[in-house]
């Protein structure tokens, strides 16, 4: 073959062609760019307005919330001062010094401002929520129902604690008890030293403190309202003047009642009831009086004090329990004794002829 022809054959062969890479990168061109920013500029244009009108009304809501719960929380705060300020008016009399007690009257007013200033900022909060929701077009319904599930799944898990919660802000909206007040609450009794939203606190006679819890009381008995009865029952003889026991009395009560600090923890003179009972051998004279809450111990124990000594003057005995009697009025020790028997001697005709007959050895006659 001649160097021509193997020539002529190479040229003929076909050229290779380099093959695209997979990985290659294409990038786009200067028109596609200014294409998708044309779109993008128009979009934008097209909704501006949506999202300035949904972003002012936002900001709008939130500051008419933000507005409304500052002016009702500084309203609510002035009302409790403006209460306070009425009830430590009436502190200048005696009586109202004495029923009004500073501490109780604090504690009550932050209990009722904390839970009245709560409840105004949840509803109001919650509603501006819900409003800003609506702004931006979200459905309401699926969200209030998955809520209301919710709630009621917390509410009857927590049913203990929310009926705590509860009966403390009725109790403290009705000024069932504060503190200072003596309270029998049925589980416990004591003084309130003091009252929350879940749990009052008590401290019993015996200085031990009980926690109980508001929505465990079922009734509550308030020893610190109101006025209080002391009552003192007077046991003497049957023999004693009725006349004079009274009039003895009378003169106590009359002295106990001009005295001081008496005449201010008695709110009422102190009457002679009369007759409680009679007995046979003793007879009980009740006397009571009206006093001051809380202070009806007191003007029982001073009481008794007082007729005691009196009754000692005036040679009234006061008895109780068994009676003890004197010299005088001791029965014969020998009358209630009957009279000796015939039979109580052996030796007696009596004792003889109602004795067995005799059946011993030595007592049979001897055999013939």
């Amino acid at each position: 073959m001649s160097l021509s022809a193997v020539l002529l054959a190479a040229g003929s062969s076909p050229t290779p062609t380099p093959s695209e890479s997979p990985s290659a990168v294409t990038v786009p061109s200067l028109q596609d760019a200014q294409e998708s920013a044309t779109n993008a500029a128009s979009w934008v244009e097209q909704n501006w307005s949506t999202w300035l009108a949904i972003s002012l009304r936002v900001l709008l809501i939130l500051v008419i919330a933000g507005v409304l719960r500052m002016v009702v929380r500084r309203a609510i705060t002035k009302l409790i001062d403006r209460m306070n300020r009425t009830a430590q008016a009436v502190d200048g009399t005696a009586i109202g010094g004495l029923l009004v007690n500073n501490e109780r009257r604090r504690q009550r007013s932050q209990a009722i401002g904390s839970v009245l200033r709560s409840v105004a900022s949840f509803i109001i909060m919650g509603t501006a929520a819900l409003m800003v929701l609506g702004a931006f077009e979200i459905n309401l319904a699926p969200l209030l129902a998955s809520a209301g599930v919710a709630g009621v799944a917390i509410g009857f898990g927590a049913r203990n604690l929310v009926t705590d919660f509860l009966s403390g802000v009725f109790m403290i909206l009705e000024d069932q008890y504060g503190v200072g007040d003596t309270i029998d609450a049925g589980v416990a009794s004591g003084e309130v030293i003091e009252v929350g939203l879940r749990v009052t606190k008590l401290r019993g006679d015996n200085g031990e403190i009980w926690y109980v819890r508001n929505g465990e009381v079922k009734r509550i008995g308030n020893l610190s309202q109101g006025w209080a009865t002391a009552g003192v029952d007077v046991t003497v003889r049957a023999s004693e003047d009725l006349d004079k026991v009274r009039r003895v009395l009378n003169e106590v009560a009359e002295k106990m009642s001009k005295e001081e600090p008496w005449n201010e923890l008695l709110w009422s003179p102190i009457e002679v009831l009369g007759l409680d009972s009679v007995l046979l051998d003793s007879m009980v004279v009740r006397v009571s009086a009206k006093t001051m809450p809380g202070k009806s111990l007191t003007v029982e124990r001073e009481l008794r004090w007082r007729v005691k000594h009196a009754f000692d003057a005036a040679d009234i005995r006061i008895v109780g329990g068994a009676i003890v009697l004197t010299a005088e009025e001791a029965a014969d020790p020998t009358a209630a004794v009957a009279a000796p028997s015939v039979f109580s001697n052996a030796d007696s005709a009596q004792s003889a002829a109602a004795s067995p007959i005799a059946s011993t050895p030595a007592q049979r006659p001897a055999a013939k």
